[in-house]
């Protein structure tokens, strides 16, 4: 082969464009919280590019954020939407179907006080204590109205928007009962400066349930079904290496800004790996009272409307 050769099979090989990986807007909720840290945690570490996937992560300030922004067509797909609220839009004939569970059993939702609040339960809440969530439809949302339903409270619920947003409300009286995720706000916590009214998983129906799932536009579904699968695979590898690599919180210190010890008691206490599994969506039959007793659903959905909206069977392995 000449020089000559050479040089034409160099500019070739120059010319010649990349593999380019197939790009996925996935909208994640809370930045910086263990969950929604997933995505960005296993790009990061080349998980999803080692399945052939870029993702683009949009954040939002809760669940009902993320249904529409996937429902609209914004994002391909979302994580920890409030299952309810997914209900009542696929019920509306809303082009969004489920593809894996996001969070099982709501360990790391709780609801706390400034330390200087009367409050020591959400039982001790009256007419017209305000208590927090984040969007409409999330399961903030669908925890507050099981709280007052189950305990016979007065409560008022009052969605509050993101964590920030909200912890500057609670401190500054603008409502009584602030909402937080693990590991956020555990360490005013373990200092005292807070204090812990409840918790998700106080109540056995939500134990029980898949509070949160992961969504996918339908077009996006139909269209790029392979994609959605390797999205699947790569998040539970993601997963697995979070909670087995000893690099792993480190990684998400970085990324968060939180400190090591909230991170190590979030991990301990109030996220276990259980809790984040993707392949089943557990309660379903509480799940669909709730959303009749809330209003999400006028109805049951059929066993066809069901298997309809649930597409988890599709991808798994």
């Amino acid at each position: 082969m000449t020089v000559r050769h050479l040089a034409v099979l160099a500019l070739c090989a120059i010319a010649t464009p990349a593999f380019a990986a197939d790009l996925l807007r996935v909208a994640s909720p809370q930045r910086g919280s263990w969950e929604g840290a997933i995505p960005e945690l296993g790009k990061q570490q080349g998980i999803f590019a080692k399945h052939g996937l870029d993702l683009d992560i949009l954040y939002t300030a809760g669940g009902g954020e993320t249904l529409q922004a996937v429902i609209s067509g914004a994002v391909d797909i979302g994580l920890s939407a409030g299952t309810l609220g997914v209900m009542g839009a696929f019920a509306k004939n809303a082009p969004v179907r489920i593809i894996g569970a996001s969070s099982t059993g709501s360990r790391e939702l709780f609801w706390y006080v400034p330390a200087s609040s009367p409050l020591k339960s959400l039982r001790d809440a009256k007419e017209g204590t305000t208590i927090a969530y984040s969007t409409t439809g999330a399961s903030t949302h669908i925890a507050v109205l099981r709280f007052i339903a189950d305990y016979g409270v007065k409560g008022n619920p009052v969605a509050t928007g993101d964590i920030s947003a909200t912890t500057t409300q609670a401190m500054s009286g603008q409502v009584d009962v602030g909402w937080s995720v693990a590991p956020f706000n555990l360490d005013p916590l373990a200092r005292g400066e807070i204090r812990l009214v409840a918790r998700a998983s106080d109540l056995a129906r939500i134990r029980g349930q898949t509070i949160r799932v992961q969504i996918a536009n339908l077009a996006v579904l139909e269209q790029r079904s392979d994609a959605v699968a390797r999205y699947l695979a790569a998040y539970r590898e993601t997963l697995d290496w979070m909670y087995a690599a000893p690099e792993a919180v480190a990684r998400y210190v970085a990324f968060s800004k939180l400190p090591e010890s909230a991170v190590r008691r979030m991990l301990a206490e109030f996220i276990p790996r259980e809790s984040l599994q993707i392949d089943r969506i557990a309660g379903l039959a509480d799940s669909m009272q709730d959303a009749i007793q809330f209003k999400f659903l006028t109805s049951p959905l059929s066993d066809e409307q069901i298997h309809e909206l649930i597409r988890i069977r599709e991808h798994q392995p």
